[in-house]
């Protein structure tokens, strides 16, 4: 079994990957246009996602500033525009984890898995 990646947040306070990947994956299912995160992980089951689950839609990675990449594969949305989404996407997962956990998120790689059809 692979060793977890632990971030220091606080003395004494830390988290691992996986909890960031769970903010990461809230946050990316809130923003309109994104109708679930790869793996169809919609935001009412990403905080119950095992690790493998979140692991496919969410990867985080390490700096040797201390800072941190994070990439998500997302479902779009038909009919929304596309760099917009992904724009909004960015922009919320980088402040929510930021302001959660106090890293520095230096970038928001965004990946298309598919675009989700209407039930019309």
């Amino acid at each position: 079994m692979a060793d977890k990646k632990v971030y220091s947040i606080k003395e004494g306070v830390s988290v691992t990957e996986e909890v960031i990947g769970i903010i990461s994956g809230l946050a990316a299912t809130e923003v309109k246009g994104v109708s679930s995160l790869a793996g169809n992980l919609t935001h009412d089951v990403v905080p119950k996602a095992g690790k493998n689950k979140i692991g496919k839609a969410v990867h985080v990675v390490s700096n040797d500033d201390e800072s941190i990449n994070i990439r998500l594969a997302v479902n779009i949305e038909y009919n929304f525009v596309i760099p917009e989404v992904c724009k909004n996407v960015q922009d919320k997962v980088k402040t929510g984890v930021e302001n959660m956990t106090g890293l520095d998120v230096r970038e928001v790689d965004i990946h298309i898995a598919t675009v989700a059809g209407t039930n019309k």
